[in-house]
């Protein structure tokens, strides 16, 4: 094990630029590994220092272009047989040892089941610290990191400050923006040799199995979200949600309460305890809007909520907003949806 002592204060000007370590998977790059990049670049240029992407895996080399494309001014690339796929041991002492020999000031990982995994076993080897499920990311009058994190129990939203180097966070999925793909950057590449052995690696996937969804169920990656709250009463109206999501083409989300109840699957809940999602239309059903769900979608393009209660802390968020009763809003935006679909098949 590598143990290392400190940083004091005065060296941490040693430390210089921004790293975000790259997840894969299959061959592909996962959506929070862009989209830490993209704030990874403003923080780079507040800074005037360097952005660099670590990736880590085995034949990997194509991921290079999509990387540096969306940001990346340097990459370190590690390849090796047993990195095929994600295992605690080799990524760690990897990630340790490139720490070590480069010393960047900042290090951001994705607050996924790997970055979870992973971030805190780097950082407890380098003894620094580690602010977990941020959302969101500056820099500060004197250079340094603020970490923005929902602190008790999401009433709050704490600002955190490193007092070691690196400054090290995780960034849950869904809250930045990736840049736009610039097909003319042209990153530089790093080879990290390493030299693993098979008897260090003591964790190795025997079976994977893929969970199967419907589309209304898998709320990351929809474009279109209709998620209901506590206002819908009782499970049996979740058929008007279902019919407006539907009618629009639409993933179907819930707040905690809607989970709670046992009235739809966690893998649809929406907010701090649940999903972080971006789509571009978010609409808000009968959701009050605690602290915790906006968390989970404040980053949406475009918010409708609908609510009958004026004062509702949502409407704060909202684009749009409609002040009515659920269940007579919702029957006729619907009708009025699939009236306009089939006016568009016919024309």
């Amino acid at each position: 094990m590598i143990e290392r002592p400190a940083v004091p204060v005065e060296r941490f000007k040693e430390y210089k630029g921004v790293w975000v370590v790259a997840e894969q998977e299959e061959g592909s790059l996962k959506k929070v590994s862009l989209e830490l990049l993209g704030e990874g670049s403003k923080l780079a240029k507040k800074l005037g220092e360097e952005l660099a992407a670590v990736l880590i895996g085995s034949k990997v080399f194509d991921l290079i272009k999509p990387l540096g494309s969306c940001g990346a001014e340097r990459i370190y690339l590690v390849e090796h047989e047993l990195l095929e796929h994600y295992n605690t041991d080799g990524y760690t002492d990897i990630l340790v040892s490139l720490i070590t020999r480069y010393k960047p000031s900042i290090v951001l990982f994705g607050a996924t089941v790997n970055g979870r995994d992973v971030a805190p076993r780097v950082a407890a080897r380098l003894r620094v610290g580690l602010t977990a499920d941020c959302t969101g990311l500056a820099i500060d009058d004197q250079n340094r990191l603020v970490q923005i994190r929902p602190a008790f129990g999401g009433n709050i939203m704490a600002s955190i400050l490193s007092r070691t180097r690196p400054q090290m966070a995780t960034v849950r999925p869904r809250v930045m923006k990736a840049l736009e793909p610039d097909e003319t950057r042209s990153p530089k590449v790093e080879r990290f040799e390493v030299d693993l052995n098979p008897i260090t690696v003591r964790a190795k996937p025997v079976e994977r199995v893929r969970e199967l969804t419907k589309p209304t169920e898998k709320i990351e990656e929809a474009q279109f979200i209709v998620s209901c709250g506590r206002g819908i009463g009782k499970q049996e109206e979740l058929k008007l949600v279902y019919d407006l999501a539907e009618a629009l083409g639409a993933a179907v989300g819930g707040s905690r309460p809607v989970v709670d109840c046992g009235w739809l699957p966690h893998q649809q809940q929406v907010g701090q305890s649940g999903k972080t999602v971006s789509p571009k239309l978010y609409i808000a059903v009968g959701i009050s809007g605690s602290i915790q769900h906006r968390i989970g979608m404040q980053s949406s393009d475009i918010i409708i909520a609908i609510n009958k209660d004026p004062e509702a802390p949502i409407f704060s968020l909202a684009n749009f907003a409609v002040v009515g009763d659920l269940f007579q809003v919702l029957p006729k935006l619907t009708e009025q949806l699939r009236n306009l679909k089939q006016a568009r098949e016919k024309a």
